[in-house]
């Protein structure tokens, strides 16, 4: 028995909610990115927040963190293969919204 009842089923239960798809929007767009620099990206985001989807992408393998060993200590976030496969099919959707942000904005 599937787990999932279809192919857009899976994809939302891999990178659902809010979070996590702007998390990936901002990986896509800007590379590679520190804590801080993604904390101050994603507008709104929590410090909690940004650490537990962070851990949850990384988990799902969308998501590569890499600690480069330095004083202080350096660690990075950027996508995977995967993660920039699912970018890929996310754009369309941004562009979609795009498009339609006015309309969209208006709704009670």
């Amino acid at each position: 028995m599937a787990k999932y009842t279809c192919g857009l089923d899976a994809a939302i239960a891999v990178m659902g909610g809010k979070w996590k798809g702007l998390i990936l929007f901002w990986l896509g767009e800007e590379g590679p990115l520190r804590f801080g620099q993604l904390r101050r990206t994603v507008a709104g985001i929590s410090e909690r927040m940004l650490t537990l989807q962070l851990r949850e992408l990384e988990a799902a393998g969308l998501v590569r963190r890499t600690v480069h060993e330095q004083v202080p200590p350096k660690v990075e976030y950027a996508l995977t293969d995967f993660g920039r496969s699912l970018v890929t099919a996310l754009t369309p959707l941004g562009a979609w919204g795009e498009e339609h942000q006015e309309r969209i904005e208006s709704l009670p």
